[in-house]
This record gives C-alpha cells, structure tokens and sequence, in this order.
C-alpha cells in the first residue's frame, strides 16, 4: 500500500474537487534553466541522463526541492518512444534532435516496430520508482509522452523544425503510409503511459506540441482521433492531460474526449478558454514563458491576473509551453510563489 500524496492538489484539481488554491508546476521544469541541471549536463549525456535512473530521478526532483513546485514531472524525452521503436535519435546540445534515417518510404517501414515498450522503456519505469523514492510521497509525480501527431513530425522531418513542411508534405502525399505510422505510434503510446502508470506516476500529460502546424480539417484527420483513443484507452487507468498547443478550434472535442484537463498556451484567453471547453474540464495553463523575464512585481502582477481569469477551481496553473532554458531561476521561484501565497 502506498503512502498518501501530502500535497495533492494536482490531484484534487484534476478530479474538479474544491482547491483552496490553484496548482502550480511549469512544463520542461526539470531542465536547462537550473544550475545542478547544467552540471549534470557537463559530465553526461543527454540519453545517458534518461537512460540512467537515479540521474533521471535526482533531475525530477530538483525543481520540487529548489522552486517548490505542486508536482513533479518525469525528467525524460518524448522521443524516446522513436528510439524504442527501432530509430537512431541523437541529441545535439544547442541544435536540438537528430533522427538520421527518417521513415518515408514503405521500406523504411522495416526497420521500426511496435516494441515490448516494458523490455525497450524499462529504464523509464525505473526512473520513475527511483524518483518516487525521491519524492517520498510529497508531490504527485507527472509521467508523459508525446502525441502521435508531433512524434511523426521527427520521425518523418528527421530533425526540429519551425514548421515541419517535409512532414506535412509527406502527410497530403503518402496519406495511407501516415495513418499507418500514426497508428504504430499510438499503439506504443497506449502500451508506454500504461506501463508508466503501472510503475507510479500519478497521471500523464500527452504533448501535441506541433498541433498547430495543422488547420483544423488536417487535425480532425491526423491528431485528433489518436489524442481521443489514448485519451480513453488511459482515463480509467491514470488522470489524462491533454496539451494540444495551438488547437484551439479543438477544444469542444478535446474536452468532450474523457482527458481530465486540458493544457493551453498563451495565445488563448482565459474567457475563450472556458467557454469552449465547458465547465466539466480542468483547464491548464497559460503563462508565456518569455514573460518570466519581467521584473519581479510585474511576474507577480500578471500571475494574479491570469488566476483571477480563470479562478481557482477546475485549474492549474502551468506556463503556455516549456519553460526558457535562461530564466533566472528566482523568477521562476517568484512564479510559483505567487500562486501559493494566492487568496481570491
């Protein structure tokens, strides 16, 4: 029997009970912006970071530690999941992924597979028992993958873009040869946050982080419906978060999905937000990541305004997409602070 969360908040928030105060944590918090995080990164590489657990566990914790955040999140990559289904990933500090045989052909089709995500991922689970360890109990810990729609953009492109042109090409051309990446994806999707959560994550957020590079037709057709089958393959299983930035024009779908909340990013307004999601979502978000820049009173000032917006029950307070990797670590602090001393 596991201990109970002292600070369950997340939790509570994501099941729409009464908070006394929003959640707060910030999407990449375990990551470049923190000094310890640069240190490990002097002395291991980024896939040996993931790869080993209690350094994928001792990264997990350092934002709860350092800036006292509500939850902590899995220090991981989302393309992992290429990588266990049989492509080379490299990562390259300040130049981002590199996939170097993209799949674009039917033959490429025979060298990935749907992988024993149990056997291929362990080093996950693992790192997910080391950072419960950690964590003693304080904070929900938050696993994660990515969506079906943004892992085919790297698997296609072969690396980072701005818009993934190749990929959408691919995409209008090859029709039939996407839905059947799409469809190997999902399945080891389903399987990995399913093993995730067998292991002890408290919940899962799904990061469609390239969902606005589609118009809202292309969407319905390459996104949304595997967002809405992982969604309900895990609902029962594990609390579902769903980040589609930049799809707006889903929300209505999204919420009607099943996932418990909803993540936006900073070009939503909050007003926008509620009246298209409904009241029966949780909705995440929404801080623009370059604003924790700004002085500190101003941080401060537009933290209450954005809770103020949304108001405190059925939300969590998140920033609209990862933070920056050269944020002052004390305004991040400052951030997080403000929501925890926040009274309506």
């Amino acid at each position: 029997m596991t201990n109970p969360i002292k600070n369950d908040l997340l939790l509570r928030a994501l099941r729409g009970e009464l908070v006394e105060r929003p959640p707060v944590w910030m999407m990449r918090q375990a990551g470049r912006y923190l000094p310890d995080f640069r240190a490990l990164r002097t002395t291991h590489s980024f896939f040996e970071r993931c790869r080993t657990p209690e350094l994928a566990a001792e990264i997990t914790v350092m934002p709860v530690r350092q800036i006292g955040v509500d939850a902590a999140i899995l220090f991981s990559d989302i393309l992992v999941v290429p990588l266990a289904m049989g492509m080379e990933v490299e990562m390259h500090e300040g130049r981002g992924p590199l996939l170097p045989q993209p799949v674009r052909t039917v033959a490429d089709f025979e060298r990935i597979r749907v992988p024993d995500v149990c056997e291929e991922l362990r080093y996950v689970t693992d790192a997910i028992a080391a950072s419960r360890d950690l964590l003693r109990s304080d904070v929900p810990l938050i696993g994660f993958a990515g969506a079906p729609w943004t892992l085919l953009c790297y698997m296609v492109e072969g690396h980072g873009a701005k818009s993934f042109d190749l990929a959408r090409e691919w995409c209008a051309r090859e029709p039939g040869l996407a839905h059947r990446l799409l469809r190997m994806i999902t399945d080891t999707t389903i399987a990995y946050l399913r093993a995730q959560a067998d292991a002890g994550v408290d919940c899962v957020q799904i990061f469609d982080s390239w969902a606005g590079l589609l118009g809202p037709s292309d969407f319905r057709i390459f996104a949304q419906p595997y967002l809405i089958e992982i969604t309900q393959a895990l609902r029962d299983h594990v609390p579902v978060i769903l980040f589609a930035r930049g799809a707006w024009h889903a929300l209505p779908d999204l919420a009607a999905s099943g996932a418990h909340a909803l993540g936006l990013d900073w070009n939503i307004e909050s007003s926008f937000a509620r009246a298209h999601a409904g009241p029966c979502v949780t909705l995440q978000s929404n801080f623009d990541p370059a604003h924790l820049f700004a002085p500190l009173p101003e941080i401060e000032r537009r933290t209450r305004a954005m809770i103020d917006a949304f108001g405190v029950q059925r939300y969590i307070v998140n920033l609209g997409h990862g933070i920056l990797p050269t944020t002052p670590v004390d305004h991040a602090r400052a951030f997080v602070d403000c929501v925890k001393i926040f009274q309506s």
